[in-house]
């Protein structure tokens, strides 16, 4: 008897560690996100009084690279260019999914000046306030999967020159879905940027 059960002890512990679970199942290697092109200013926009100032954060969202988050499936190499800087349905995850079987997720919100579902009724402050100080709306600091750190040192001109332009935009009407906090399940896809070094 005292064989057997040693016998089915030794089974069930084999058993467990053939069944340990391995995150990278649920996920797949992606290539790198690209860098996207901003859209061009619309033709015979009135919104935008100053329209080399608009041309000037053109080339600045283009620069950092604005659109490869806030556009739909661009993070997954599939752009919807319909919907240029309108927000993505793609998230980010800010907690490491590889440790956690639900990371926290972020969706890229939507740039343009549609009223409900984009920056319409945002003012010129709030959205430097968003752009330099990861700042929302409401006046929560955002987890830093936006790298706002990096754009802290932005000069006054070359906001001015990134709302002009945002604003500048035919405004798309898209909603993104909700952040999701870690521990709940993620209704939609989801990237992850992280980096790893070797323990040696």
């Amino acid at each position: 008897m005292k064989l057997r059960t040693a016998f089915l002890t030794v089974a069930v512990a084999a058993t467990a560690c053939t069944t340990t679970y391995d995150p990278l199942e649920d996920y797949e290697e992606m290539p790198a996100p690209k860098i996207m092109a901003a859209p061009s200013l619309r033709t015979g926009a009135t919104d935008s009084p100053n329209p080399e100032l608009a041309a000037r954060g053109r080339y600045l969202v283009e620069l950092i690279g604005c659109a490869t988050c806030h556009t739909d499936g661009a993070l997954v190499g599939d752009p919807d260019f319909d919907r240029w800087l309108a927000g993505s349905r793609v998230g980010i995850a800010y907690s490491n999914p590889l440790k956690y079987k639900n990371p926290g997720v972020l969706y890229p919100s939507n740039l343009t000046p549609d009223g409900e579902t984009g920056i319409g009724s945002w003012t010129d402050a709030e959205i430097k306030n968003a752009i330099q100080g990861g700042v929302g709306q409401h006046g929560l600091r955002q987890v830093a999967v936006m790298p706002w750190p990096a754009y802290a040192k932005l000069s006054d001109e070359d906001l001015d020159g990134i709302v002009a332009y945002l604003q500048s935009l035919a405004p798309i009407r898209h909603a993104v879905p909700d952040n999701v906090p870690p521990g709940d399940k993620a209704s939609e896809q989801y990237v992850h940027f992280g980096v790893y070094r070797s323990r040696r």
